[in-house]
Protein backbone atom coordinates (compact mmCIF):
# COMPACT_ATOMS: atom_id res chain seq x y z
CA UNK A 1 0.00 0.00 0.00
CA UNK A 2 1.37 3.27 -0.66
CA UNK A 3 2.61 6.11 2.05
CA UNK A 4 2.44 9.74 0.98
CA UNK A 5 5.81 10.29 2.70
CA UNK A 6 7.25 13.28 0.53
CA UNK A 7 3.99 15.29 1.35
CA UNK A 8 4.82 14.18 4.95
CA UNK A 9 8.19 15.59 5.30
CA UNK A 10 6.81 18.64 3.24
CA UNK A 11 4.24 19.59 6.00
CA UNK A 12 7.12 19.22 8.66
CA UNK A 13 9.25 21.50 6.49
CA UNK A 14 7.07 23.98 6.03
CA UNK A 15 5.44 24.38 9.44
CA UNK A 16 8.52 24.72 11.39
CA UNK A 17 10.72 26.77 8.22
CA UNK A 18 8.02 28.26 6.14
CA UNK A 19 5.55 29.05 7.95
CA UNK A 20 5.57 33.24 7.96
CA UNK A 21 2.62 34.40 6.12
CA UNK A 22 0.76 31.40 6.28
CA UNK A 23 -2.41 30.89 8.83
CA UNK A 24 0.12 28.56 10.39
CA UNK A 25 2.17 30.82 12.52
CA UNK A 26 4.48 29.23 14.72
CA UNK A 27 2.83 29.91 17.64
CA UNK A 28 3.15 28.81 21.51
CA UNK A 29 0.20 26.87 20.92
CA UNK A 30 0.64 25.48 16.94
CA UNK A 31 4.44 24.38 18.70
CA UNK A 32 2.70 22.78 21.69
CA UNK A 33 0.54 20.58 18.66
CA UNK A 34 3.55 20.10 16.66
CA UNK A 35 5.91 18.52 19.21
CA UNK A 36 3.16 16.90 20.18
CA UNK A 37 1.89 15.48 16.99
CA UNK A 38 5.80 14.52 15.72
CA UNK A 39 6.45 12.63 18.91
CA UNK A 40 2.72 10.80 19.07
CA UNK A 41 1.79 10.24 14.76
CA UNK A 42 4.78 8.37 13.46
CA UNK A 43 5.30 5.89 16.28
CA UNK A 44 1.42 5.67 16.02
CA UNK A 45 1.48 5.37 12.43
CA UNK A 46 4.52 2.70 12.16
CA UNK A 47 2.55 0.57 14.73
CA UNK A 48 -0.31 0.64 12.14
CA UNK A 49 1.27 -0.42 9.36
CA UNK A 50 3.18 -3.24 11.05
CA UNK A 51 -0.21 -4.15 12.18
CA UNK A 52 -1.36 -4.01 8.15
CA UNK A 53 1.42 -6.68 7.62
CA UNK A 54 0.01 -8.71 9.93
CA UNK A 55 -3.24 -8.75 8.42
CA UNK A 56 -2.21 -10.14 5.48
CA UNK A 57 -0.40 -13.34 7.55
CA UNK A 58 -3.41 -13.42 10.15
CA UNK A 59 -6.84 -12.83 8.35
CA UNK A 60 -5.50 -12.69 4.49
CA UNK A 61 -9.49 -13.13 4.01
CA UNK A 62 -9.88 -9.55 4.09
CA UNK A 63 -8.48 -9.17 0.66
CA UNK A 64 -11.47 -10.59 -0.72
CA UNK A 65 -13.75 -9.19 1.67
CA UNK A 66 -17.16 -8.53 -0.59
CA UNK A 67 -18.40 -4.75 0.76
CA UNK A 68 -21.73 -5.57 -0.59
CA UNK A 69 -23.93 -2.65 -1.59
CA UNK A 70 -22.19 -0.19 0.55
CA UNK A 71 -24.04 3.49 0.55
CA UNK A 72 -22.12 6.52 0.49
CA UNK A 73 -23.61 9.85 1.79
CA UNK A 74 -22.59 12.66 -0.25
CA UNK A 75 -23.07 16.59 -0.67
CA UNK A 76 -21.38 19.40 0.35
CA UNK A 77 -20.34 19.82 4.64
CA UNK A 78 -23.12 20.82 6.33
CA UNK A 79 -26.15 19.58 4.19
CA UNK A 80 -27.42 16.93 7.19
CA UNK A 81 -24.82 14.25 5.95
CA UNK A 82 -24.23 13.70 9.76
CA UNK A 83 -27.77 13.57 10.95
CA UNK A 84 -28.48 11.28 8.33
CA UNK A 85 -25.28 9.03 8.90
CA UNK A 86 -25.76 8.65 12.97
CA UNK A 87 -29.33 7.93 12.37
CA UNK A 88 -28.41 4.71 10.00
CA UNK A 89 -25.87 3.56 11.81
CA UNK A 90 -28.32 2.80 14.63
CA UNK A 91 -29.50 0.35 12.31
CA UNK A 92 -27.38 -2.93 13.31
CA UNK A 93 -27.89 -4.10 9.45
CA UNK A 94 -25.20 -1.68 9.28
CA UNK A 95 -21.26 -0.76 10.07
CA UNK A 96 -19.31 2.50 10.23
CA UNK A 97 -16.30 3.74 10.64
CA UNK A 98 -15.77 5.56 13.95
CA UNK A 99 -12.92 7.56 15.30
CA UNK A 100 -11.47 4.62 17.39
CA UNK A 101 -11.54 2.66 14.26
CA UNK A 102 -9.91 4.65 12.03
CA UNK A 103 -7.28 6.25 14.32
CA UNK A 104 -6.96 3.99 16.54
CA UNK A 105 -7.64 0.59 15.15
CA UNK A 106 -7.74 0.74 11.41
CA UNK A 107 -6.42 -2.92 11.35
CA UNK A 108 -7.67 -6.28 11.34
CA UNK A 109 -6.16 -7.40 14.04
CA UNK A 110 -6.46 -4.43 15.83
CA UNK A 111 -9.78 -4.42 15.74
CA UNK A 112 -9.72 -8.60 16.62
CA UNK A 113 -7.75 -7.59 19.66
CA UNK A 114 -9.69 -4.63 21.28
CA UNK A 115 -13.25 -6.81 20.55
CA UNK A 116 -11.15 -10.06 22.95
CA UNK A 117 -10.26 -6.82 25.80
CA UNK A 118 -13.78 -5.57 25.65
CA UNK A 119 -15.35 -9.05 26.16
CA UNK A 120 -12.89 -9.69 29.16
CA UNK A 121 -13.69 -5.94 30.76
CA UNK A 122 -17.47 -6.78 30.11
CA UNK A 123 -17.31 -9.94 32.18
CA UNK A 124 -14.85 -8.37 35.27
CA UNK A 125 -17.22 -5.09 35.70
CA UNK A 126 -16.70 -3.06 32.69
CA UNK A 127 -14.59 -0.93 34.49
CA UNK A 128 -12.04 -0.26 31.28
CA UNK A 129 -15.54 0.75 29.32
CA UNK A 130 -16.23 3.53 32.18
CA UNK A 131 -12.76 4.80 31.92
CA UNK A 132 -12.49 5.06 28.33
CA UNK A 133 -16.23 6.89 27.95
CA UNK A 134 -14.97 9.02 30.59
CA UNK A 135 -11.84 10.03 28.56
CA UNK A 136 -14.42 10.52 25.63
CA UNK A 137 -16.54 12.76 27.21
CA UNK A 138 -13.30 15.13 28.53
CA UNK A 139 -11.75 15.11 25.37
CA UNK A 140 -13.42 14.48 22.01
CA UNK A 141 -16.74 15.37 23.86
CA UNK A 142 -15.31 18.94 24.31
CA UNK A 143 -15.67 19.61 21.03
CA UNK A 144 -18.37 22.19 20.42
CA UNK A 145 -19.39 21.68 16.55
CA UNK A 146 -21.44 18.94 15.80
CA UNK A 147 -21.22 15.78 18.64
CA UNK A 148 -17.53 13.47 18.61
CA UNK A 149 -16.69 10.74 20.27
CA UNK A 150 -14.28 7.92 19.66
CA UNK A 151 -17.44 5.66 19.52
CA UNK A 152 -19.42 7.89 16.95
CA UNK A 153 -19.24 7.43 13.67
CA UNK A 154 -17.12 9.80 11.37
CA UNK A 155 -16.22 10.98 7.99
CA UNK A 156 -14.57 8.23 6.22
CA UNK A 157 -12.00 10.92 4.48
CA UNK A 158 -10.17 10.68 7.70
CA UNK A 159 -8.83 7.36 7.01
CA UNK A 160 -6.42 9.26 4.36
CA UNK A 161 -4.58 10.21 7.44
CA UNK A 162 -3.11 6.99 7.76
CA UNK A 163 -1.69 6.97 4.29
CA UNK A 164 -1.08 10.76 4.30
CA UNK A 165 -2.88 11.51 0.63
CA UNK A 166 -6.60 13.06 1.83
CA UNK A 167 -8.20 16.65 1.80
CA UNK A 168 -8.53 16.55 6.22
CA UNK A 169 -4.45 16.99 6.19
CA UNK A 170 -5.03 20.86 5.17
CA UNK A 171 -6.84 21.14 8.99
CA UNK A 172 -3.99 20.39 10.64
CA UNK A 173 -1.63 21.61 7.58
CA UNK A 174 -2.87 24.52 5.46
CA UNK A 175 -0.21 24.72 2.97
CA UNK A 176 -2.60 24.53 0.18
CA UNK A 177 -0.08 25.09 -2.46
CA UNK A 178 1.81 21.84 -1.17
CA UNK A 179 -1.20 19.59 -1.14
CA UNK A 180 -2.79 17.75 -4.64
CA UNK A 181 -6.02 18.99 -5.45
CA UNK A 182 -7.95 16.96 -3.54
CA UNK A 183 -10.97 19.27 -3.92
CA UNK A 184 -11.17 18.40 -7.53
CA UNK A 185 -10.32 14.84 -7.29
CA UNK A 186 -11.91 13.21 -10.27
CA UNK A 187 -10.77 15.76 -12.72
CA UNK A 188 -7.11 17.22 -11.38
CA UNK A 189 -5.33 14.23 -10.05
CA UNK A 190 -3.57 11.70 -12.21
CA UNK A 191 -5.08 8.01 -13.12
CA UNK A 192 -2.69 6.31 -10.87
CA UNK A 193 -3.27 8.59 -7.99
CA UNK A 194 -6.56 8.28 -7.93
CA UNK A 195 -5.87 4.34 -8.24
CA UNK A 196 -3.50 4.27 -5.28
CA UNK A 197 -5.92 6.82 -2.73
CA UNK A 198 -9.22 4.58 -3.89
CA UNK A 199 -7.45 0.99 -3.15
CA UNK A 200 -6.19 1.82 0.00
CA UNK A 201 -9.61 3.13 1.01
CA UNK A 202 -11.18 0.41 -0.07
CA UNK A 203 -8.82 -2.14 1.94
CA UNK A 204 -9.88 -0.03 5.08
CA UNK A 205 -13.52 -0.91 4.30
CA UNK A 206 -12.12 -4.65 3.40
CA UNK A 207 -10.99 -4.77 6.95
CA UNK A 208 -13.52 -3.05 8.95
CA UNK A 209 -16.29 -5.33 7.67
CA UNK A 210 -14.14 -8.32 7.94
CA UNK A 211 -13.39 -7.79 11.57
CA UNK A 212 -17.49 -6.73 12.20
CA UNK A 213 -18.75 -9.29 10.29
CA UNK A 214 -21.86 -6.32 9.39
CA UNK A 215 -23.34 -7.07 6.19
CA UNK A 216 -24.04 -3.32 5.25
CA UNK A 217 -21.33 -0.26 5.12
CA UNK A 218 -22.30 2.98 5.85
CA UNK A 219 -20.59 6.21 5.30
CA UNK A 220 -20.82 9.83 5.18
CA UNK A 221 -18.40 11.30 3.07
CA UNK A 222 -18.70 14.69 1.65
CA UNK A 223 -15.27 15.09 0.72
CA UNK A 224 -16.23 12.17 -1.50
CA UNK A 225 -18.09 14.33 -3.28
CA UNK A 226 -15.50 15.25 -5.90
CA UNK A 227 -14.67 11.72 -6.39
CA UNK A 228 -17.96 10.69 -6.96
CA UNK A 229 -16.55 9.03 -10.77
CA UNK A 230 -13.90 7.15 -9.22
CA UNK A 231 -16.07 6.08 -6.28
CA UNK A 232 -18.54 4.45 -8.66
CA UNK A 233 -15.63 2.67 -10.35
CA UNK A 234 -14.17 1.05 -7.55
CA UNK A 235 -17.48 0.20 -5.31
CA UNK A 236 -19.82 -0.38 -8.87
CA UNK A 237 -22.52 -1.79 -6.31
CA UNK A 238 -22.40 1.20 -4.50
CA UNK A 239 -25.34 3.34 -3.48
CA UNK A 240 -25.18 6.78 -3.71
CA UNK A 241 -27.03 9.40 -1.67
CA UNK A 242 -26.27 13.07 -2.79
CA UNK A 243 -27.97 15.42 -0.02
CA UNK A 244 -28.67 19.11 -1.64
CA UNK A 245 -29.05 22.36 0.45
CA UNK A 246 -29.65 25.79 0.13
CA UNK A 247 -26.59 27.61 -0.59
CA UNK A 248 -27.37 30.45 1.66
CA UNK A 249 -27.52 28.01 4.62
CA UNK A 250 -24.34 25.77 3.78
CA UNK A 251 -21.87 28.60 2.86
CA UNK A 252 -22.01 30.30 5.85
CA UNK A 253 -21.90 26.70 7.46
CA UNK A 254 -19.23 25.52 5.82
CA UNK A 255 -16.63 28.53 6.35
CA UNK A 256 -17.77 28.38 9.85
CA UNK A 257 -16.80 24.73 10.21
CA UNK A 258 -13.33 25.09 7.77
CA UNK A 259 -12.32 27.79 9.86
CA UNK A 260 -13.51 26.23 13.05
CA UNK A 261 -11.34 23.09 12.21
CA UNK A 262 -8.32 24.27 11.51
CA UNK A 263 -8.56 26.69 14.23
CA UNK A 264 -7.96 23.49 16.90
CA UNK A 265 -4.67 23.44 15.55
CA UNK A 266 -3.54 26.61 14.08
CA UNK A 267 -3.82 30.53 15.40
CA UNK A 268 -4.70 33.11 13.07
CA UNK A 269 -5.10 36.55 13.17
CA UNK A 270 -8.01 36.73 10.74
CA UNK A 271 -11.76 35.35 11.82
CA UNK A 272 -13.00 33.94 8.52
CA UNK A 273 -9.90 32.45 6.43
CA UNK A 274 -10.18 30.60 3.19
CA UNK A 275 -13.02 32.11 1.50
CA UNK A 276 -11.78 32.12 -2.35
CA UNK A 277 -10.67 27.92 -1.36
CA UNK A 278 -14.45 27.77 -0.24
CA UNK A 279 -16.06 28.93 -2.71
CA UNK A 280 -14.37 27.08 -5.42
CA UNK A 281 -14.73 23.95 -3.41
CA UNK A 282 -18.47 24.48 -2.40
CA UNK A 283 -19.12 25.31 -6.01
CA UNK A 284 -18.07 22.24 -7.43
CA UNK A 285 -19.36 19.91 -5.05
CA UNK A 286 -22.30 21.35 -6.14
CA UNK A 287 -21.83 20.79 -10.21
CA UNK A 288 -19.99 17.89 -10.01
CA UNK A 289 -21.30 15.18 -8.49
CA UNK A 290 -24.90 16.65 -9.62
CA UNK A 291 -23.61 16.49 -13.29
CA UNK A 292 -22.21 12.63 -12.96
CA UNK A 293 -25.23 11.60 -11.22
CA UNK A 294 -27.54 13.49 -14.09
CA UNK A 295 -25.28 11.89 -16.75
CA UNK A 296 -25.96 8.11 -14.97
CA UNK A 297 -28.87 7.83 -13.62
CA UNK A 298 -29.56 4.60 -12.11
CA UNK A 299 -31.96 3.20 -8.78
CA UNK A 300 -28.95 3.57 -7.11
CA UNK A 301 -28.44 6.78 -6.90
CA UNK A 302 -30.59 9.01 -4.79
CA UNK A 303 -30.54 13.23 -5.08
CA UNK A 304 -32.07 14.27 -1.53
CA UNK A 305 -33.11 17.89 -0.48
CA UNK A 306 -31.99 18.85 3.57
CA UNK A 307 -35.42 20.11 3.97
CA UNK A 308 -37.29 16.46 2.74
CA UNK A 309 -34.72 15.00 5.05
CA UNK A 310 -35.42 16.99 8.25
CA UNK A 311 -38.78 17.35 7.39
CA UNK A 312 -39.79 13.65 7.23
CA UNK A 313 -36.78 11.41 8.08
CA UNK A 314 -38.31 7.99 8.44
CA UNK A 315 -40.56 8.30 5.36
CA UNK A 316 -37.33 9.72 3.41
CA UNK A 317 -35.34 6.15 4.61
CA UNK A 318 -38.27 3.77 4.27
CA UNK A 319 -38.19 4.91 0.66
CA UNK A 320 -34.49 4.82 0.33
CA UNK A 321 -33.98 1.12 2.01
CA UNK A 322 -36.78 -0.03 -0.41
CA UNK A 323 -35.22 1.84 -3.72
CA UNK A 324 -32.20 0.43 -2.90
CA UNK A 325 -32.85 -3.29 -1.79
CA UNK A 326 -31.93 -3.15 2.08
CA UNK A 327 -33.61 -5.23 4.49
CA UNK A 328 -36.99 -3.18 6.31
CA UNK A 329 -36.10 -2.13 10.27
CA UNK A 330 -39.31 -3.01 11.66
CA UNK A 331 -37.96 -0.69 14.97
CA UNK A 332 -37.28 2.98 12.78
CA UNK A 333 -39.15 4.49 14.04
CA UNK A 334 -37.71 4.20 17.34
CA UNK A 335 -34.38 4.44 15.94
CA UNK A 336 -35.96 8.15 14.20
CA UNK A 337 -37.28 9.51 17.48
CA UNK A 338 -34.38 9.07 19.47
CA UNK A 339 -31.61 10.24 16.60
CA UNK A 340 -33.70 13.54 16.73
CA UNK A 341 -34.31 13.51 20.14
CA UNK A 342 -30.03 13.66 20.58
CA UNK A 343 -29.48 15.89 17.82
CA UNK A 344 -31.99 18.60 19.72
CA UNK A 345 -30.60 18.42 22.78
CA UNK A 346 -26.77 19.11 21.37
CA UNK A 347 -26.26 22.74 21.74
CA UNK A 348 -23.60 23.93 19.32
CA UNK A 349 -21.11 27.02 20.36
CA UNK A 350 -21.47 28.39 16.94
CA UNK A 351 -23.62 31.47 16.10
CA UNK A 352 -22.72 32.98 12.12
CA UNK A 353 -24.23 34.96 10.03
CA UNK A 354 -23.09 35.51 6.07
CA UNK A 355 -22.92 39.05 6.55
CA UNK A 356 -20.14 38.87 9.27
CA UNK A 357 -18.25 37.13 6.45
CA UNK A 358 -18.52 39.59 4.31
CA UNK A 359 -21.36 38.63 2.21
CA UNK A 360 -24.43 40.15 0.53
CA UNK A 361 -28.17 37.44 0.52
CA UNK A 362 -27.85 38.46 -3.25
CA UNK A 363 -24.43 38.19 -4.09
CA UNK A 364 -25.15 34.14 -2.75
CA UNK A 365 -27.95 33.40 -5.14
CA UNK A 366 -25.98 34.54 -7.93
CA UNK A 367 -22.81 32.56 -6.77
CA UNK A 368 -24.77 29.89 -6.91
CA UNK A 369 -27.36 30.58 -9.65
CA UNK A 370 -27.95 27.08 -11.01
CA UNK A 371 -28.85 25.39 -7.87
CA UNK A 372 -31.45 27.86 -6.76
CA UNK A 373 -32.77 27.24 -10.02
CA UNK A 374 -32.95 23.36 -10.23
CA UNK A 375 -33.98 23.21 -6.59
CA UNK A 376 -36.42 26.28 -6.39
CA UNK A 377 -34.44 26.85 -3.16
CA UNK A 378 -36.25 30.06 -0.82
CA UNK A 379 -34.44 33.31 -1.41
CA UNK A 380 -36.15 35.65 0.89
CA UNK A 381 -34.75 37.27 3.61
CA UNK A 382 -35.23 35.35 7.28
CA UNK A 383 -37.22 37.04 9.49
CA UNK A 384 -35.47 35.38 12.43
CA UNK A 385 -32.14 36.73 14.20
CA UNK A 386 -28.27 36.76 12.28
CA UNK A 387 -28.04 34.69 15.69
CA UNK A 388 -30.38 32.09 14.55
CA UNK A 389 -30.07 32.50 10.60
CA UNK A 390 -28.02 29.69 9.76
CA UNK A 391 -28.99 27.30 12.87
CA UNK A 392 -30.44 23.73 12.24
CA UNK A 393 -32.65 22.54 15.13
CA UNK A 394 -30.59 25.40 16.36
CA UNK A 395 -27.45 22.43 16.41
CA UNK A 396 -25.35 21.45 13.81
CA UNK A 397 -27.04 18.66 11.93
CA UNK A 398 -24.10 18.81 9.26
Amino acid sequence: MFYNFRLFWRMFYRSFFQWNGTPARLTRKRLAFLVLFYLVWPLGGLAHWFFFFLDDILFPGHKTQPVEKPLFILGNFRSGSTFLHRLLSRDDNFTSLTIWDIYLTPSVTQKKITQFVSKLDYKLGGHLHRLLYAFDRSTLGKIRIHPISFFKPEEDENIHFQNWDGYFISYLFPFMDELPDYQHFDEALSSEHKRRNMEFYKSMLQRHMYATGKKYFVAKNPAFSPKIETLSAFFPDARIIYLVRNPLDMLPSTISWINYARRQFTEPEEQFLYIDEILDLTQHWYEHPLQYLDLHPSPRYLILGYDELIQNPEGVIRSFYEQFGYPDQPALDKIVTEAVAETLAYKSDHAYSYEEMGFTRQQIIELYADIFERFGFDKREPTFSKAEQHAEFRTPAD
